[in-house]
């Protein structure tokens, strides 16, 4: 384990254990903006898709789905949101006119200009990466900030949901440009589990707020590409795309061949104008199941193999006044489960992910290490208190559940109250 290249502090590891009970409710009554983000040609939902008020720092992202939630404080709901999606030409839409529900908002494909810009590119890939990890001082928040965020974590067995934990929690983002590290205090948190789709044995995602706030390449690039290990990389351009209308070169990577290690592979995009990622999406090396399960397995029972077959992390950063700053991470996690003398395999898929929903910098609120912050090694699920509160969000904004979740949720509750 310490002769690999990959941080454990990175991943999510994985405790197998028996779980208690807890209760349920699943409820809000809060004024609010829903809608989903479509493709105009194929009308194809566009997951992921950044949502901001113009002029203030609230956000979000809508779900697999497409779908979208906001809330959205009095004071401005003059203003209009700005939707903007990879690849996509942005769009600007007055909240007034976002007032019905499951409102249609359809984003047309950007044309990416080639010719020109192609001769224009850096001497080479690594060269271009290089420089955009030594640019956090000109290109991101470089001051203390206090950041309103939204999290989840589901785990679901052989594609049926079996447990979800939400929380709205509080970031002390560090400077950019300093090396200390970002704290979590949380605010609110519930969960709720169907036990009996995870037959008594169940996965608890260790680290998870911490795990995705790590995905920030560029206040942690020693978890992909430190400075030990990013010559081991290759790196090369894939063609140009646009986003928010601006060229975005697009930066391929994978671990040479000689590298045995579990490394990672995937993409950056990078903006054109002043080399800041604005957004990445990549993967472990699983190939090698004892290196790999190594790298997340904490502890389980003697008679159970586990191994991962997929790791998938997606990171997105949003600019204000010319600064770029976290927005949005999705963890993806898959692992096969076999127990000694069982015929069949389980599959269990874990899915964590974290929105910036408003930010506040300069704030005498900021403080190093707040009162119950989250530890490092922190199981949300073992947080949570259950679906019991009837106003529990409030005034936070959140990712609209997924339907399929959401019907986990009500079948849940269901049973749980005629028990």
């Amino acid at each position: 384990m310490k002769n690999l290249n990959i941080s454990s502090k990175k991943l999510m590891s994985l405790t197998f254990l028996f779980l208690l009970i807890s209760g349920t409710l699943f409820a809000q009554n809060n004024k609010e903006f829903k809608g989903i983000v479509i493709d105009k040609d194929s009308n194809n939902p566009l997951p992921l898709t950044d949502i901001m008020v113009i002029g203030t720092n609230i956000s979000t992202v809508t779900n697999s789905e497409g779908e979208f939630l906001l809330k959205v404080p009095n004071a401005y709901l003059d203003k209009a949101v700005l939707i903007s999606y990879l690849g996509y030409k942005k769009l600007q839409i007055p909240l007034s006119e976002l007032k019905k529900n499951n409102f249609k908002i359809s984003l047309t494909i950007a044309t990416t200009v080639l010719d020109q810009v192609d001769v224009n590119y850096p001497k080479d890939a690594i060269t271009l990466v290089k420089k955009t990890l030594s640019l956090k001082a000109e290109n991101y928040l470089n001051a203390e900030t206090v950041m309103t965020s939204f999290y989840r974590e589901t785990i679901k067995k052989r594609n049926k949901n079996a447990s979800l934990s939400e929380a709205v929690l509080k970031i002390y983002k560090q400077p950019y440009v300093n090396n200390k590290k970002d704290a979590i205090k949380l605010v609110k948190v519930r969960k709720n589990t169907n036990y009996s789709r995870l037959d008594t044995l169940a996965l608890k995602l260790q680290g998870g707020p911490f795990s995705a706030l790590s995905s920030d390449i560029i206040k942690y690039p020693e978890y992909v590409f430190s400075t030990s290990n990013i010559d081991n990389y290759i790196f090369s351009f894939n063609q140009s795309t646009q986003i928010n209308n601006k060229l975005v070169y697009v930066v391929s990577f994978k671990q040479k061949g000689n590298i045995t290690k579990p490394m990672y592979y995937g993409k950056l995009y990078i903006d054109a104008e002043n080399y800041a990622l604005t957004s990445a999406v990549y993967n472990l090396n699983v190939s090698d199941r004892k290196q790999s399960s190594e790298l997340f397995v904490r502890k389980k029972p003697e008679k159970v193999t586990v191994y991962p077959t997929e790791a998938l992390y997606r990171v997105n950063y949003r600019v204000k006044d010319g600064k770029w700053h976290f927005g949005h991470s999705n963890i993806l996690l898959t692992f096969k489960v076999k127990w000694k003398n069982k015929l069949f395999n389980s599959r269990y898929t874990l899915q964590s992910e974290m929105a910036i929903t408003d930010w506040n910098q300069n704030t005498t609120e900021f403080v190093t290490k707040p009162k119950n912050r989250l530890k490092p090694n922190t199981i949300l699920a073992d947080e949570a208190s259950g679906f019991t509160d009837p106003e529990f969000w409030g005034e936070y904004n959140i990712i609209e559940p997924e339907k399929s979740i959401e019907s986990a949720i009500k079948k849940i509750s269901k049973q749980l109250k005629k028990a």
